[in-house]
């Protein structure tokens, strides 16, 4: 059994190669198959079952294929005859593992609720925040170490950066950064290429997708059991989608973004048994003519999402 290293790339973006798949197998050709089949949607050069000894044949590939120093990185433990190569995919790690780290430099911030206990909301947060910046190739790979912008912030409004080195992860600030001779500050994720989605436009009606709302048993759990008791649920959404469209002309705030699917979509309170307390937020999407309102989320569960673009502020969202 040999190491294949399968340099890849994330979903839908042909080059450069800029990651590398470990595949345990007996000949390249196997290697190539396996990577293949579990790498669904990502890109792996065809020409790789060419190379009967493929670490050694790194040294051939050209140089838009990935970073000049990433052939070292992964061609020093392999000469040394060494472990671990794993690591060379820069942050393929249990983030669970992360938080506590990370809290203690961020600003205080509640990180769980029952949906998602255990600083579940920040494992969710810092998963979903590589992969946009990944899509958005705003990953730093330097010649011994790897980088991001966590988005986050310290209680001086400092930055806040995952560093990889080897297999060591750390959050750094801009001034231990520089401490480390190292002056690449990369971009956060970029939520915002179009603005106007983040407000609610009222004038514009909501077509409900009634079946997933009210037939689907994931999405029927999510709401009370009074509400799913009554003879007469339909008029009881209708009327809290109304109400919920007057609040939020008088006071916008009440939308709140989430990212979901690679779309802005908005998250709105329904209040469905008290006329002052939301039991559910629906997600809607914004269309040329209308919004779509596709599914209804617990508050935890909006929370979670919506955590993902800033912290809610508004007081029906709000830890």
């Amino acid at each position: 059994m040999n190491t294949y290293l399968i340099p890849t790339t994330a979903p839908y973006v042909y080059k450069p190669y800029n990651y590398i798949y470990v595949v345990y197998a007996n000949t390249s050709q196997e290697a190539y198959n396996i990577a293949k089949n579990k790498l669904s949607g990502y890109c792996t050069p065809q020409w790789l079952s060419e190379y009967e000894y493929y670490p050694i044949e790194l040294y051939r590939f050209p140089s838009d294929i990935f970073h000049e120093s990433k052939k070292y990185d992964i061609l020093n433990p392999i000469l040394l005859n060494t472990k671990g190569f794993e690591h060379m995919a820069y942050f393929k790690v249990n983030w669970n593992n992360y938080t506590e780290q990370l809290m203690r430099i961020a600003s205080t911030e509640n990180w769980s609720n029952p949906t998602y206990p255990n600083n579940g909301i920040l494992t969710n947060y810092i998963v979903k925040t590589y992969d946009k910046l990944t899509s958005e190739k705003k990953v730093i790979i330097g010649q011994s170490y790897a980088l991001f912008n966590t988005g986050l912030f310290t209680k001086y409004y400092e930055p806040i950066y995952a560093y990889q080195k080897g297999t060591d992860i750390s959050f750094l600030t801009a001034y231990e950064l520089s401490s480390l001779g190292i002056s690449d500050r990369p971009e956060r994720a970029n939520y915002f290429e179009k603005p106007e989605l983040l407000l609610f436009d009222w004038h514009y009606p909501i077509d409900v997708y009634y079946k997933h709302i009210l037939d689907d048993e994931r999405n029927k759990n999510r709401l009370p059991k009074e509400f799913l008791n009554s003879n007469n649920m339909v008029n009881i959404l209708n009327g809290a989608i109304d109400t919920m469209k007057k609040r939020v002309s008088s006071n916008y705030k009440l939308a709140i973004p989430q990212y979901y699917d690679g779309k802005i979509q908005l998250l709105l309170p329904l209040c469905l048994m008290s006329d002052d307390k939301p039991d559910v937020a629906i997600a809607v999407t914004k269309k040329e003519t209308c919004y779509q309102g596709h599914t209804c989320l617990t508050l935890d569960m909006a929370y979670n999402n919506a955590r993902l673009i800033a912290k809610p502020e508004s007081n029906w969202l709000s830890q």
